[in-house]
């Protein structure tokens, strides 16, 4: 298991590289109360600490798994408050607007999420909105889009951030750790998690992906995860450039 002193370096080196969080920053933390979300609220609490930058949390409910996901909000509720943060619960009409709009439930839900990510972010005066996809959810979102149909966009996977809303941006300060990683930081400062049962459902494409599809995958090679998440990460520098050469020629 990785060291949590390793752990933090990766996840330093990769903040102070990109510039993610900066002294005097207001930062929402999306907290589900699932691992990930646990180990990003712990450690930009942690860092704001040391950092002087502030730290929200939000949790969104979706209406969707009745009394286990009123419990779910009650943990986040419970652990902000231990650690002396401001929560609020955000609730989103995901199963509505699924019917309304004819979309899935997990493309619903992600457009109303970040929606309500967007708009809390600006009542609190946040431009940062933090949430904890890491290193594997790295490599599902690029075999998810390869699986879809993709150009070199969708194969550069989820960037480490960028524009949510006017004047709100969305991070990812965990994409340089692995899942293995996050469960390691959890199990070092012993903080407590939930788990969505959902997720073990294999009707949802990603779930699909990351219980099936990547196992057999890894299975052949260990690393597959390492290199797909890599793989996005060098396609993404290459569009940035791409991007910039484009914008100096219409100077």
């Amino acid at each position: 298991m990785p060291s949590p002193k390793k752990i933090l370096s990766k996840l330093a080196s990769f903040d102070r590289a990109r510039k993610l969080t900066l002294p005097e920053d207001r930062i929402l933390v999306a907290i589900s109360g699932g691992p990930d979300s646990v180990a990003l609220g712990h450690y930009l609490f942690q860092q704001s600490v040391r950092r002087a930058f502030t730290v929200f949390f939000a949790h969104i409910h979706h209406g969707l798994r009745g009394a286990a996901a009123d419990r779910d909000a009650a943990f986040a509720r419970d652990l902000a408050k231990k650690w002396g943060i401001a929560c609020a619960t955000l609730r989103i009409p995901v199963a509505r607007k699924a019917v309304a709009e004819n979309r899935s439930l997990e493309d619903a839900a992600r457009s109303l999420r970040y929606r309500a990510l967007a708009a809390h972010a600006r009542k609190l005066g946040c431009a940062k909105v933090a949430v904890g996809h890491h290193l594997d959810d790295q490599a599902e979102t690029v075999l998810l889009h390869i699986l879809r149909g993709t150009k070199a966009k969708g194969l550069a996977g989820m960037p480490v951030r960028r524009p949510l809303a006017a004047g709100v941006e969305l991070l990812r300060p965990f994409l340089a750790i692995s899942r293995e990683d996050v469960l390691s930081y959890l199990a070092a400062y012993r903080l407590p998690y939930r788990i969505d049962k959902s997720n073990s459902q294999d009707r949802f494409t990603r779930n699909w992906i990351r219980r099936r599809v990547l196992p057999l995958l890894a299975s052949r090679n260990p690393k597959i995860r390492e290199h797909l998440a890599r793989i996005a990460e060098d396609l993404a520098g290459q569009l940035r450039g791409l991007a910039r050469q484009k914008t100096d020629v219409l100077k």
